[in-house]
C-alpha cells in the first residue's frame, strides 16, 4: 500500500463501497488540516477523476471585500471546468449558475462508470453572503439525486463548516449526505506504522516524543528526514533559519478561521493553565463579553480536535474545563511563539534543560489524554462508562498543594487515580513518594462516595523498579500498552 494512505484501510473500504454503489452518494470528509484528507482521496481515485476542484485559500486574499472573494472562487471554479475539457462555456455570476455548468460538464460525459466529483477545501467556496450552499442544493436535489452513477466526494479542514453546514443542515441539505467519514490524526501505534512504511525506524521513546511534538498528523511526520535522529529533525523543521514550521501555527489558524487572530488568543490563553480554563476564566483573562461568538469558537476548536473539554472532578459546581490538546500547537506555543532563537541546533543542545524535561512530563499528560482508549483496554474496561477529569488543591501556609494528571471515575464504583510519568527509565516509588500517594488518597476519599474503590495507576514510559513501595500502584500502563491497536 502507498505510504501515504497508511492506516485508512477502513476509510478506503467505505469509500471503494460507495464508488461501487448503484445509487448517487455524497460524501462528506473533513477533519484537522494537514491530517491527509487529500492525499486519501487522490492517491484512491487518482486516474477515476470525472472533475476535480479545490477551493482558494483565504490566507491571501483577506483584503478582498465578499464580492470580489466570490468572483476569485466562481473564477477559478470555472477555470477548472476549462481545463478538465468544458467548451463553449460562460464564466458564471454566481453559484447557482456555476452549478449548473458543472450539470452540463457532467452531462457530456455519462458513462456506465461511476463519475466521480472531488470539491476540496469546500469551506473556502462558501464565502460571506455568496449563497454557495443554494447553488449546491439546486446541483444535488435537482440533477445528482436523480442519477445513479455521481460520487460527490467534498473535503473541508474546517470541521465546525461541514458539521454545521452539511451533516446537521436542517435546510435542502438535510438528510442527504450518503456518508460522512472524520479523518483523524494517527495515534502512536498508528505513528509508529507510517513511520515504518516510510523506513524510518525509531523506538517507541522517540515515536511518542515524535508523537509529543507533531501530533499523529501524516502531513507532518511525511517531512522527518531518515538519516536525522529526532532531535535533528526537529532542529530541521522549528529552529533553522529557513524551518518550515516556524509560520505553520499562523498558517494553520489562517487557513481553517474567519477570525483567526481571535481564535489564536482564545487557544494561547487556555495554554497557560495545565488543567485548561472555564468559559468564566477565559472571559475574564480576554476581558471580552460572554458571546455566541466565544462558544461557536469553542465549538469550532473542539470539534477540530484542538481543545478537550472535561467536567470538574467532585465539585460542588460542576464546571466545565477546555484543555488544549493538540500536540503540535502545545509544543509551538512552548518553544517557538514569541522567541527569537536562531541556533539551528537548539533541541540538540536543550534536550535534557530544565524547561524541556517540564515540558515532556506536560506533553506526556497529552498524549495520555489522547489515547484514554487504550488506557481503558489495559484497565480492562473498555466497555465500562467512565468520566475522565484533573484534579488539583491549592497549597497554603498549612498544607500543600497537590495535583492528580489523570482520574477516571466508572460506572463500577471504583476510581482510578493516574500518575502520569515520563521517564527514561523505571519509575523509583521512594517512601517520600509513597506518602505524597497516601496524601493524594485521603484528599480524594473525602470527596467521593463510601462506596468507592480508590486505585492507584502508574502510566509511564518502561515500567517501575520492584522496591519496597512499588505495589502502591495496582495498575503500571507502559508505552507498549499506550501503542496497543
Amino acid at each position: 500500500m502507498n505510504y501515504s494512505i497508511t492506516n485508512r484501510e477502513n476509510e478506503i473500504e467505505e469509500l471503494e463501497n460507495r464508488y461501487k454503489s448503484d445509487r448517487p452518494e455524497f460524501v462528506a470528509i473533513y477533519g484537522r488540516r494537514r491530517v491527509g484528507k487529500t492525499y486519501l482521496i487522490n492517491s484512491l481515485f487518482n486516474d477515476r477523476f470525472t472533475f476535480k476542484h479545490s477551493g482558494l485559500s483565504p490566507i491571501s486574499d483577506n483584503a478582498k471585500t465578499n464580492k470580489s472573494k466570490m468572483k476569485s472562487q466562481l473564477l477559478n471554479f470555472y477555470n477548472s471546468l476549462v481545463s478538465q475539457g468544458m467548451k463553449n462555456a460562460t464564466k458564471p455570476n454566481n453559484w447557482l449558475e456555476a452549478f449548473f455548468l458543472l450539470e452540463q460538464f457532467l452531462s457530456n460525459k455519462e458513462s456506465d462508470k461511476k463519475m466521480v466529483v472531488f470539491l476540496d477545501e469546500i469551506q473556502w467556496l462558501d464565502t460571506p453572503k455568496s449563497n454557495f450552499i443554494t447553488g449546491l442544493e439546486a446541483f444535488w436535489n435537482g440533477w445528482v439525486c436523480y442519477s445513479h452513477n455521481i460520487l460527490l466526494i467534498v473535503c473541508g479542514s474546517s470541521t465546525s463548516w461541514i458539521l454545521d453546514k452539511l451533516i446537521n443542515n436542517h435546510g435542502g441539505l438535510y438528510g442527504r449526505l450518503t456518508k460522512s467519514i472524520k479523518l483523524k490524526q494517527f495515534d502512536l501505534c498508528e505513528c509508529e506504522r507510517y513511520l515504518r512504511s516510510r523506513n524510518i525506524e525509531m523506538s517507541r521513546y522517540d515515536v511518542t516524543m515524535a508523537y509529543m511534538v507533531f501530533g499523529g498528523i501524516p502531513y507532518y511526520l511525511e517531512k522527518l528526514k531518515r538519516e536525522y535522529s529526532l532531535a535533528q529533525n526537529i532542529d530541521y523543521l522549528f529552529f533553522d533559519e529557513k524551518a518550515e514550521f516556524r509560520d505553520e501555527f499562523d498558517r494553520l489558524f489562517s487557513s481553517i478561521f474567519i477570525n483567526a487572530n481571535k481564535v489564536k488568543e482564545i487557544v494561547k490563553i487556555i495554554n497557560t493553565k495545565r488543567r485548561g480554563l472555564t468559559r468564566t476564566e477565559i472571559i475574564n483573562e480576554l476581558n471580552i463579553s460572554s458571546s455566541g461568538d466565544l462558544s461557536s469558537i469553542l465549538k469550532a476548536l473542539e470539534n477540530g480536535d484542538f481543545i478537550t473539554k472535561y467536567t470538574s472532578f467532585n465539585e460542588t459546581k460542576k464546571e466545565i474545563y477546555y484543555k488544549l490538546v493538540d500536540p503540535f500547537c502545545l509544543f509551538y506555543l512552548n518553544f517557538i511563539e514569541g522567541n527569537s532563537i536562531k541556533n539551528d541546533s537548539y533541541w540538540l543542545n536543550n534536550i535534557d534543560s530544565q524547561r524541556t524535561v517540564v515540558w515532556k512530563g506536560l506533553a506526556f499528560e497529552n498524549v495520555c489524554f489522547n489515547h484514554i482508549k487504550q488506557i481503558k483496554s489495559s484497565l480492562g474496561i473498555s466497555g465500562v462508562v467512565t468520566n475522565e477529569s484533573m484534579w488539583s488543591k491549592k497549597g497554603n501556609i498549612d498544607n500543600d498543594g497537590a495535583q492528580i494528571d489523570l482520574i477516571i471515575e466508572r460506572k463500577d464504583n471504583v476510581i482510578n487515580m493516574c500518575e502520569i510519568k515520563f521517564y527514561s527509565d523505571d519509575v523509583l516509588v521512594d517512601k517520600d513518594y509513597h506518602f505524597i500517594l497516601e496524601r493524594r488518597r485521603s484528599l480524594i476519599r473525602e470527596k467521593v462516595a463510601k462506596k468507592m474503590t480508590i486505585r492507584n495507576v502508574l502510566i509511564t514510559t518502561f515500567g517501575i523498579q520492584k522496591r519496597e513501595y512499588w505495589g502502591d500502584f495496582i495498575n503500571i500502563i507502559t508505552l507498549d500498552d499506550l501503542f496497543s491497536f
